[in-house]
C-alpha cells in the first residue's frame, strides 16, 4: 500500500510540474513586440531635453502608462523613442520607419494614410506674443510676422490671419527665440505650450482662442490590431489618478 501510494504521488507531482511547465513556456514564447516612437523633444511640456540631455514631459511619462497597461491587457510589448523633426513624424510612420507618433499631435483631416487614436488631451491654438507687445486681440494679429511650427496646426492657423507672414519653422525653441529677438510678433502654440513659456520665460498669451483641439496619437493606417491596444490603455489612462496627477506635474 505504502509503495503504491508513493507511486500516486510521484505522478501526481510530475502532473503539476508539467502543468507548471506549460504554462511557463507558453508565456516565454509569447512574441516581444517592440514600438519604436516617434517624438519631436521640442515642445515643453510635452516632451523636450533636460539639461542632461535627457527626454522628459508629459507624453514620455505616458507612455511608459500605457506600455504598462498594454502589457497588463496581455501584451507584451517594448519600446524606443526615435527622435525626429516634428515635420518627418508623419512621413516615417506612413513609410514603417517608426510605428507610433506621440509628439502632442492634433487632428489633420487631409492625413489620410495615418490613423488616430481617442484623445488623451484637450488643446486649443493661442498666440504667445513678448511681453512688451501692443498685440492685445486676434484681430491685432493681422498683417504682423507669425511664427508656427512647420506641419502643426499652428502654422494651420497662422495662415488663415489676415495678411500674416507666417514663418513655419521645425523647431519650436527657434520659433520662441526668434520671437524674443523680434523676428516675429508672435508664435501660434498649443495651450499648455504657450502657458509654459508663460510661466517660465516671462511671455505673454492672448486670452482668445484660435481653434479648439484634442491630442491625439497616430499609427499607420490599417495598424488596427496596435492601435486597438493603445486606444484600450488610454482610455484606462485618461480615467486612471494616474494621468491627473501627471497633467499637474506637467502643466499638461
Amino acid at each position: 500500500m505504502k509503495k503504491l501510494l508513493k507511486v500516486m504521488l510521484v505522478v501526481m507531482m510530475a502532473v503539476m510540474v508539467s502543468a507548471c511547465g506549460s504554462k511557463d513556456t507558453a508565456n516565454d514564447d509569447k512574441k516581444e513586440t517592440k514600438l519604436l516612437i516617434g517624438i519631436s523633444p521640442d515642445y515643453p511640456p510635452y516632451e523636450s531635453l533636460n539639461n542632461k540631455n535627457e527626454m522628459e514631459g508629459f507624453d514620455i511619462d505616458m507612455t511608459k502608462e500605457l506600455i504598462d497597461i498594454m502589457n497588463a491587457n496581455g501584451g507584451n510589448y517594448t519600446y524606443e523613442f526615435k527622435q525626429m523633426s516634428f515635420d518627418t513624424i508623419r512621413q516615417a510612420v506612413e513609410s514603417d520607419q517608426i510605428d507610433l507618433g506621440i509628439s502632442g499631435f492634433t487632428m489633420h483631416k487631409e492625413w489620410t494614410n495615418v490613423d488616430w487614436s481617442h484623445k488623451y488631451n484637450d488643446s486649443k491654438q493661442v498666440a504667445l506674443i513678448a511681453s512688451d507687445s501692443d498685440i492685445k486681440t486676434a484681430a491685432d494679429l493681422e498683417g504682423k510676422k507669425i511664427g508656427a511650427q512647420l506641419s502643426a496646426t499652428g502654422e494651420t492657423c497662422a495662415k488663415e490671419i489676415k495678411n500674416a507672414d507666417v514663418k513655419a519653422v521645425t523647431d519650436v525653441k527657434v520659433l520662441v527665440e526668434t520671437l524674443r529677438t523680434g523676428g516675429v510678433d508672435a508664435v501660434i502654440l498649443d495651450y499648455a505650450v504657450a502657458k509654459n513659456y508663460v510661466e517660465n520665460a516671462g511671455f505673454k498669451m492672448l486670452d482668445e482662442t484660435l481653434l479648439e483641439e484634442e491630442n491625439l496619437i497616430i499609427t499607420k493606417k490599417g495598424n488596427t490590431e496596435l492601435m486597438n491596444d493603445v486606444n484600450k490603455a488610454l482610455d484606462s489612462f485618461v480615467g486612471s489618478d494616474k494621468y491627473n496627477e501627471l497633467k499637474e506635474k506637467w502643466g499638461a
